[in-house]
């Protein structure tokens, strides 16, 4: 799987730009702001239906217009795919942002992801370790959605269920306990799967983690509530907090990737580089993991990737990336970039505009 063509406009400072590609390495290169990360962007929306950037798309849409645009031609060694990705301006992201598939609009943005897997690792890697769990839930939701079937419509149903209890929780107007069924149900089934997914991951974890990072750093899993009920029994025994608080306090929309060194929260110990260090670990790791056992090969983007790595562990990193033989797209400040080999595609990209070499 490889993106072959992409088309964009206006998103960021982009204006127009096409590019053809091929299933190996991409360069593009230019100074800060030219627009290198725009095009990333662009690429990871076409996958995930949002930027890694910011959490409302529209944000995305250029200056003084209306909308962007997103399409890319995705090959296949038995054929291939058309996506496009649409944002428009409004007060609903969710409303914003529609996804097509081969010219036929798609129900969901995640069927995005189904057709074209992709992964990013930025200069803002270390927040996968510093900040909320959100982060977390989405690293490992990423891996759990390709490989459990049915985990996209359990979570759907599951969010569903549980905006419609936070609903009534906020205004009272109907018994919190009618959703509850359907909430344990579906969360009990999330849990299950991202369980399965995390031990399997474990053993890539574990044999890469020291090597990039340098120290025995463990991977947990904080479910969302204490497994020693039923997710139906707490939500029953936590109702009354619940409306205390107007939310769900507890389930799996809650849950948690704890990152250890020794017992202690990693953000608490490790240095900034080390922090994205684990964070690298933790998206090559799970490369690896489809790769071997589920020959599935992301295209994966690197945004200035030597930044804030020393010279070792950029090497080991760089070894690393490359044995994963994937698509890779790259950005860097200079044309000469040969990191990851002699790139098959080189592209300037200058106050907006991306120039083919």
């Amino acid at each position: 799987m490889a993106l072959a063509e992409l088309t964009v406009q206006d998103l960021r400072c982009i204006d127009n730009a096409e590019l053809n590609l091929s299933p190996g390495t991409t360069l593009l290169y230019g100074a800060n702001g030219a627009g290198k990360t725009s095009i990333l962007e662009a690429i990871y929306l076409l996958g995930r239906g949002r930027s890694f950037r910011t959490r409302l798309n529209e944000r995305l849409i250029r200056h003084g217009q209306g909308l962007c645009r997103v399409v890319g031609k995705v090959t296949y060694p038995l054929g291939s795919h058309t996506l496009g990705v649409e944002v428009r301006k409004g007060g609903d992201q969710r409303s914003a942002t529609a996804g097509r598939l081969n010219g036929s609009s798609i129900r969901s943005l995640s069927e995005l992801a189904l057709a074209f897997p992709t992964q990013i690792i930025d200069p803002d890697a270390h927040k996968l370790i510093e900040d909320s769990s959100i982060r977390r839930r989405r690293w490992l939701d990423s891996a759990v959605f390709h490989v459990e079937p049915g985990f996209a419509s359990a979570w759907s149903r599951y969010q569903r269920a549980l905006l419609q209890r936070n609903a009534a929780l906020k205004t009272g107007s109907a018994p919190v306990s009618i959703w509850d069924e359907e909430l344990a149900r579906e969360g009990e089934t999330l849990t299950a799967a991202r369980e399965r997914v995390l031990t399997a991951l474990l053993p890539y974890w574990t044999e890469m983690v020291e090597d990039l990072v340098g120290l025995e750093v463990s991977l947990g899993f904080l479910p969302g509530w204490d497994r020693s009920a039923s997710l139906g029994d707490t939500l029953a025994a936590n109702t009354s907090r619940d409306r205390d608080r107007r939310t769900t306090t507890v389930g799996p929309h809650r849950a948690d990737i704890s990152v250890r060194v020794k017992g202690r929260a990693a953000r608490e110990v490790l240095s900034r580089g080390q922090q994205k260090l684990a964070a690298v670990t933790l998206s090559l790791c799970q490369l690896e993991f489809l790769k071997h056992e589920h020959d599935l090969h992301p295209t994966v983007l690197l945004d200035d990737p030597s930044a804030e790595l020393d010279h070792s562990r950029l090497e080991r990193f760089i070894r690393r990336v490359r044995r994963l033989d994937t698509q890779i797209v790259v950005t860097a400040l200079e044309k000469d970039f040969r990191l990851f080999g002699e790139p098959e595609n080189l592209f300037h990209v200058e106050q907006g505009g991306v120039f083919r070499v």
